[in-house]
């Protein structure tokens, strides 16, 4: 355990160190669905859809995307070479896997195992993009990850700039203006994430309450477990197929000319049969 996880349902109980305390773990209450987050389709009309998006920013600092032109073959094909990452032996990647959490680039558990006091029910991938600049330290196995990921990254990386040039058009400011005023814009990162399956997922947590600490995240979700914060309480974000969440994170918050609210969010664990 003290490396990663297991892929397989082998785990017949929680380990003690991953049992959250009963006031922060989720137990077994039931969340009520998410239906105020807005779902943006991309194939409308331009000056409506700039309004849309800018005013999910400000109201709410989250919203679904969808219609959003990266294919369905793609995201289907990448989460694929994700999972055949986290299947592979140990061995075959044991040479990508730190504890530092400042390690831009690394395979890990958790978030900071060696100083945590309860450790999350996660293994994630984090490398930095894009594959061009930063190939040395991408995974050479699966034999289709760079390819797959690469052109995956490439996609959401226009995308994301994209979106940032309608928020900046819907507030007022030049075109281009956060891509071409802030370095951020260009730093994109990507995490893999991976939450294998729990016997008791009433017990643990795969993330914790937390808001972005970036501009702004593309989440590709594929189940259940993804929550946010409103009014004092949890909501239930269902995902959407091939639909992408956009959560604005704390830097385009502060912003000025924003005034957004982020979207405070945390992760459940599952218990998946079969």
């Amino acid at each position: 355990m003290e490396k990663l996880l297991l892929t397989k349902s082998e785990l017949k109980y929680v380990p003690k160190s991953y049992i959250f305390p009963s006031e922060i773990r989720p137990g077994n209450a039931k969340v009520p669905p998410c239906e105020f987050i807005p779902v943006i389709d991309m194939k409308q009309e331009q000056t409506k859809l700039i309004q849309q998006i800018t005013n999910a920013c400000k109201d709410y600092g989250i919203f679904q995307l969808i219609n959003h032109g990266i294919e369905e073959k793609l995201l289907e094909d990448v989460l694929n070479v994700t999972k055949e990452f986290f299947e592979l032996p140990y061995e075959e990647k044991s040479s990508l896997f730190s504890n530092d959490p400042n390690k831009i680039f690394r395979l890990y558990t958790s978030i900071d195992y060696m100083n945590e006091q309860v450790h999350y029910w996660r293994n994630a991938l984090r490398h930095p993009c894009p594959v061009e600049q930063h190939i040395q330290f991408w995974p050479k196995k699966p034999h289709n990850y760079i390819e797959l990921v690469g052109s995956y990254s490439a996609e959401v990386g226009k995308l994301s700039l994209r979106i940032l040039d309608m928020i900046g058009e819907g507030l007022g400011l030049e075109l281009g203006y956060f891509r071409d005023k802030t370095e951020l814009a260009a730093a994109q990162l990507m995490n893999m994430n991976h939450y294998p399956p729990c016997p008791d997922p009433s017990l643990t947590l795969g993330l914790p309450k937390h808001g972005d600490a970036n501009m702004i995240t593309f989440i590709l979700q594929e189940m259940d477990g993804l929550q946010v914060f409103r009014d004092g309480q949890w909501f239930a974000v269902k995902p959407l197929p091939n639909a992408f969440v956009v959560n604005i994170g704390y830097i385009l918050e502060v912003t000025p000319f924003l005034l957004s609210c982020y979207a405070i969010m945390h992760i459940l664990s599952l218990k998946v049969h079969g």
